[in-house]
C-alpha cells in the first residue's frame, strides 16, 4: 500500500558518484552558482524540494538545476548524456502539479532540472491564434496578455500561477477543452543535446495557417507524458473569445444521478453546450454555492448574444420538462441579489478565458493561498476516464462512497465533460497533515486505483506513487515495448529520468 512516510527508505547520504560529482561541477559552470542547488556537506538530500501538498515520501534529489535559458536547458542534457553514471534529469515546468506529487520525481538520486526560470511568451498571434511559450509561463501571466484582445486561454479552474505548458504535457483539461488540443507545435531538447520544432512552428515569411500534424507521421505526441525529450517551448492555439456566455446552473438529488447524466449527455451529443460542462458530486459542488446533498450542473453556452439567448432558453425548457431538476437557473452572474452571484461570475469568466487571478474561488476550495498549498494543505488527486453514460457515472459514485466508507476519508468529484462518449473523473482528496490523516488519504489513494481497475476504469494521469501502474495499465504491450525502444534509442545513457510514465 502507499503512504506518506516522513523520510524515505534507505539511507539518505548515499555517496555522490564520481561522474555525478563531475556533472554537477560542469552544470554549474553553464548556470552560475546561484542557479544551482545542492544539500549542504551532510545535509539532507531529501529536503531540497520541500514539502509537498501531497505528503508523497521526499525522494533523495542529487541537486536543482535553474536555467535561465534554453541554450542553458541544451548545455546541461547534452551533458547529462555523456555518462550513464552522472544520473538522470527530473524535469519541472513551475512545480506546482499539486495532488501527484509537486515537485517530486518518482524515483530517488535524480538531479531535478527547473524551468521555472524559462517565463518568457515568445511571440503572439492574434489574428492566427497562438502563442510560442516557455515552461516558466502561467496561465495569469498569459491571459493578462490577452486581455481585451479577441483571443482568449483555455484556462483550467486551478490556480492563476501554474504553468500552461506543463499541464498540457501532462494532459490537463481546461474549461474550453483537453488541453494537448491546445498543442500545435513543440520545441524539445533531445537526448544528446539536438534542438528539434515539432508539429507547426513560426518561421520568417510563413504564411501557412496552424496545422500540427504536418506530412507524414507527427512526432508532436511523442513528447506528452514523455521521458523522452526536454520541451522548452511551445506553440499554444489560442481559441476566439465568444461574444457573448452564459453558464446555465442546473441541481439535482443523488437519486436522480443516472437519470440526469444520461439527460445532459443528450445535450452535449446535440450541441447545446459548448466547452467542458462539468457536474459536481455534493461535495465538490458546495464550493460553488451547491444545495447540500445535491448534484450542481454547469452548462456553458457562448457564441453570439442571440445565440446564447435562445440555446439558455433551449436547455432551461428542456430541464424543467424533464423534471429531474431541483433548479434551473441562468441569471445567477448577472443578478447582483443571487446569493452565489460572485462564485457564478468567478465561473463564467473562467469560460470566457479569464483565470481567477486573485485565486478567491481557489482559496475556497483549498481553504489556502497557492503559494501555501504545499505547506500547509494536504491534497490528492485521483484522474479516472469514465464512459459518459449514467450507468458509469452511478458506478464510479458508488465506489466514491465504498472508499470513503472503508477510510474516512473526504472525497469530492467533478465529472468534465469531454463530448458525448467521454468523461475525466477529477476526484479530490483533502486531508490534515498529522502522519494519521495522510496515511488514511494514501490508503484511500490506493483503494481507488485498485476499484477504479477492477470497474475498468483506467487514470489518465498518475501520481508520482504509481507510475508502477502503467505497465499493468498499457493497452498493448507491444505499444509500451515501442516506446521504451524509442526510449533506448534517443536516450540510450538515460539522461531523463523516467517520471511517471516510464
Amino acid at each position: 500500500m502507499s503512504a506518506p512516510p516522513t523520510a524515505p527508505s534507505g539511507s539518505t547520504h548515499a555517496p555522490v558518484p564520481t561522474a555525478l560529482q563531475e556533472a554537477l561541477t560542469a552544470a554549474t559552470r553553464i548556470l552560475g552558482e546561484a542557479r544551482v542547488l545542492r544539500a549542504a556537506d551532510g545535509g539532507d538530500p531529501t529536503r531540497l524540494l520541500g514539502p509537498n501538498a501531497g505528503l508523497f515520501r521526499s525522494r533523495r534529489v542529487a541537486a536543482v538545476l535553474r536555467p535561465a535559458a534554453p541554450e542553458q536547458v541544451r548545455d546541461v542534457v547534452e551533458l547529462f548524456s555523456r555518462d550513464p553514471g552522472s544520473g538522470s534529469l527530473h524535469v519541472i515546468s513551475t512545480g506546482r502539479n499539486w495532488g501527484l506529487g509537486s515537485r517530486e520525481p518518482a524515483q530517488d538520486d535524480v538531479v531535478v532540472l527547473d524551468l521555472g526560470g524559462l517565463d518568457r511568451v515568445r511571440e503572439l498571434d492574434l489574428e492566427a491564434g497562438w502563442a510560442v511559450v516557455e515552461p516558466g509561463v502561467t496561465q495569469g501571466q498569459l491571459s493578462r496578455l490577452l486581455a481585451h484582445t479577441p483571443r482568449m486561454v483555455n484556462v483550467t479552474v486551478s490556480a492563476a500561477a501554474t504553468s500552461v505548458l506543463g499541464n498540457a504535457l501532462d494532459r490537463g483539461v481546461g474549461l474550453r477543452g483537453q488541453r494537448t488540443d491546445d498543442l500545435a507545435g513543440l520545441e524539445v531538447v533531445l537526448p544528446g543535446g539536438e534542438t528539434v520544432r515539432v508539429g507547426w512552428w513560426p518561421s520568417a515569411g510563413r504564411t501557412a495557417p496552424v496545422y500540427p500534424h504536418g506530412l507524414g507521421p507527427s512526432a508532436l505526441p511523442l513528447f506528452v507524458q514523455s521521458d523522452l525529450g526536454v520541451v522548452t517551448a511551445a506553440l499554444i492555439r489560442l481559441p476566439a473569445r465568444p461574444e457573448a456566455l452564459r453558464v446555465l446552473r442546473l441541481g439535482f438529488p443523488a437519486a436522480a444521478l443516472t437519470e440526469a447524466t444520461d439527460a445532459v449527455r443528450r445535450w452535449v451529443a446535440q450541441g447545446l453546450t459548448r466547452g467542458v460542462p462539468r457536474i459536481y458530486d455534493p461535495a465538490a459542488g458546495a464550493s460553488y454555492g451547491g444545495t447540500e446533498g445535491e448534484f450542481l450542473v454547469h452548462l456553458p453556452v457562448d457564441g453570439t448574444a442571440e445565440a446564447v439567448e435562445a440555446l439558455t432558453g433551449v436547455l432551461s425548457a428542456e430541464a424543467h420538462r424533464s423534471g429531474l431538476f431541483t433548479e434551473v437557473s441562468a441569471t445567477d452572474a448577472t443578478d447582483p441579489a443571487h446569493p452565489h452571484h460572485e462564485t457564478a461570475r468567478l465561473v463564467e469568466r473562467g469560460y470566457a478565458g479569464d483565470p481567477d487571478i486573485a485565486d478567491r474561488l481557489f482559496r475556497t476550495k483549498m481553504g489556502v493561498s497557492a503559494d501555501q498549498v504545499d505547506t500547509a494543505a494536504g491534497f490528492l488527486f485521483f484522474l479516472p476516464l469514465l464512459p459518459f453514460t449514467g450507468e458509469a457515472v452511478a458506478r464510479a459514485d458508488g465506489l466514491l462512497r465504498e472508499t470513503a466508507a472503508a477510510t474516512g476519508v473526504r472525497l469530492s468529484a467533478t465529472l468534465h465533460l469531454l463530448g458525448p462518449d467521454l468523461i475525466d473523473c477529477v476526484v479530490a482528496m483533502k486531508f490534515g497533515r498529522e502522519q494519521e490523516a495522510a496515511e488514511r488519504a494514501h490508503r484511500a489513494l490506493e483503494l481507488l486505483h485498485t476499484s477504479f481497475a477492477d470497474a475498468g476504469f483506467a487514470p489518465y494521469r498518475l501520481d508520482v506513487d504509481h507510475a508502477h501502474r502503467r505497465d499493468a495499465l498499457a493497452v498493448d504491450a507491444g505499444a509500451l515495448a515501442l516506446t521504451r525502444r524509442l526510449k533506448t534509442v534517443l536516450d540510450p545513457n538515460n539522461a531523463i529520468a523516467p517520471g511517471r510514465y516510464r
